[in-house]
């Protein structure tokens, strides 16, 4: 009896910071993932003071061309985003969120050191060059060693923010019970104010810090980032008397490969072969249900399933009673893990060409502001603040999502969830495709100003105010909110229990492409449209000689493709319990 009471007053499969089981009644909750969201505000500080205004840096003290520029930046933010599958990876295979989470930020502490004391060195930059007085005569780029210490500057902290972005978010969910409604509605929370924090850190980062960037010096912003990061390791620390950490439960990677390779090698087997399929059902039995609706409830090792469930039967060959290679030996609950990794694939792969196209606010939205007038009244506006808009708007609509629109979704629809992950996902796309046409015709209203006033080759900002690029920025940091915080709880929630932190940075790693692949159409682009001697839409002396609306015209085409292949997949998609059943 004593045994048992012992057994349910602890976390089953997890530990305190000390190693030893959590309690119940001591750790994870609210408390816990309080310190998590605050830690939040100030990691995101950190990585968006300097990404926002990152391009405009590049152009006028390392002397990038405005493409290369744009380039060198989305490169910087899609390899921060990509290397969160790392951290991910490492956190379910062998180490805690908890201890990835503090390296990480150490990591890149010592990156944003580097590129603060480039910053303030003369010596360690270019020459200074004045592009308007000495038009003719081309700018010394960065090179050598100085392109070194920024390139490893920039690259360490981007390890860094990976790490961080891989583990930071499962740890703050992972502190909620999912055995009991309330902690599910608790941990659905937490996905929102998730991305409140983040909306937080970056009011902060694009108003304050870039202001100080433009007005004090650059070694100052890099200052403050780097402040914020070590700020943020002894905040997060005080909450690890707080915090149940999950036990890893072995490379997730190896996992999947083992099925694959499975079910390849058994589907080359003759039909006499001894090794024989396991038998399939025709539907899954009752035991199976049930056990299915074990698994996704509650924190300890699932209890086998009969027979591997009728989708994605190729795989159900991995499933074998004498297995030639006993490594390969999987059983079917390994099969239904890898099938449900490879069901929410396709949802991850349709928010790529929305995140290449919030990539355009860090790269040429900011350019084009900076060609604007940017005073309001005698106030005169930092270009890179520009996100100020979309981020007041996700600090403002995120608790009224949270505390009025999901309690009244949840009573119309008498739902768990109210509304389902994919549809948030949905509305993000929708407003995607939105935010590109607004953005196409606000640039054709830019150029027919700069043509009207034959300023195509301007020494000064137009007569127009850069207030119009906002629209843009609106429109997309809303998609933004509805499918970053939909994508975060759907990877968490429907991915298997050891590869919970791997897909969860599928939601970064859906960023990293989506920036990559906005370097790939800049590349395409220009390279289609210059051929037979005609200028590339993105290229020319300045950004009045691009035909930049014409590329947000592709933008919108692609993504309201991108919205009618996600329309097949989510209405195609089970969840895989029944609690989150809701349609699509």
């Amino acid at each position: 009896m004593e045994l048992e009471q012992q057994q349910q007053s602890t976390w089953d499969g997890y530990v305190n910071w000390r190693n030893k089981p959590a309690l119940r009644a001591r750790h994870g909750g609210m408390s816990a993932a309080a310190f998590v969201l605050v830690v939040e505000v100030l990691e995101n500080l950190a990585y968006l003071a300097n990404a926002s205004n990152l391009v405009l840096y590049f152009v006028e003290y390392m002397h990038f061309s405005p493409s290369n520029s744009a380039n060198s930046v989305t490169n910087f933010m899609g390899t921060a985003f990509l290397l969160a599958l790392l951290g991910g990876f490492l956190c379910d295979a062998f180490f805690t969120t908890y201890f990835i989470y503090i390296i990480s930020a150490f990591i890149e502490f010592l990156g944003l050191v580097i590129l603060t004391v480039q910053a303030q060195s003369k010596s360690l930059k270019p020459p200074k060059c004045d592009h308007h007085a000495n038009p003719g005569i081309p700018c010394e780029q960065v090179h050598g060693g100085q392109a070194a210490m920024l390139f490893i500057g920039l690259y360490l902290a981007a390890l860094g923010i990976g790490g961080i972005k891989g583990s930071l978010p499962t740890h703050g969910a992972e502190q909620f019970d999912e055995n009991t409604p309330q902690g599910r509605k608790q941990r659905s929370t937490f996905f929102n104010y998730f991305v409140f924090s983040l909306a937080v850190g970056a009011l902060i980062a694009v108003t304050f810090v870039v202001w100080v960037e433009d007005n004090k010096g650059w070694q100052w912003g890099f200052g403050i980032s780097t402040l914020a990061i070590f700020l943020s390791i002894p905040i997060f620390l005080l909450g690890s008397t707080f915090y149940r950490n999950k036990i890893p439960r072995g490379s997730p990677l190896t996992t999947i490969l083992k099925v694959l390779l499975a079910a390849l090698l058994n589907s080359c087997k003759p039909r006499g072969s001894s090794n024989a399929v396991v038998s399939m059902a025709a539907s899954p039995s009752p035991r199976n249900e049930v056990n299915s609706e074990i698994i996704s409830r509650k924190n300890v090792e699932p209890v086998e399933p009969e027979t591997p469930s009728e989708s994605l039967k190729f795989l159900n060959r991995a499933a074998v009673n004498k297995p030639t290679f006993t490594l390969l030996n999987c059983s079917v609950q390994q099969v239904e893990e890898v099938k449900i990794v490879l069901k929410i694939l396709p949802i991850f792969a349709c928010t790529i060409v929305l995140n290449c196209c919030l990539a355009q606010l860090s790269t040429f939205s900011v350019q084009q502001a900076a060609t604007m007038n940017t005073k309001i009244g005698s106030l005169k506006v930092p270009p890179a603040s520009l996100p100020v808009f979309p981020v007041v708007f996700i600090i403002i609509i995120a608790p009224i999502y949270d505390h009025f629109i999901i309690p009244f979704a949840r009573r119309a629809t008498k739902t768990e969830m109210g509304i389902s992950h994919l549809q948030r996902i949905g509305i993000g796309l929708v407003l995607s495709i939105i935010a590109m046409a607004v953005a196409a015709l606000v640039e054709v209203k830019r150029k027919r100003v700069a043509f009207n006033n034959n300023l195509l080759n301007p020494t000064e900002p137009l007569p127009i105010s850069f207030l119009w690029i906002a629209f843009q920025y609106l429109f997309l940091g809303s998609a933004d909110l509805f499918t970053l915080a939909g994508l975060l709880e759907f990877f968490f929630t429907e991915a298997p229990l050891g590869m919970r932190s791997l897909a969860t940075s599928l939601s970064w790693a859906s960023l990293a492409m989506g920036y990559y692949m906005s370097t790939v159409i800049v590349s395409v682009v220009n390279s289609v449209t210059g051929k037979s001697n005609h200028q590339p839409w993105l290229s020319g002396s300045n950004l009045n000689h691009y035909h930049l609306e014409r590329f947000y015209w592709l933008m919108c085409v692609l993504s309201g493709l991108n919205f009618l292949h996600y329309l097949f997949w989510a209405m195609k998609y089970k969840y895989r319990s029944t609690r989150s059943t809701s349609t699509t």
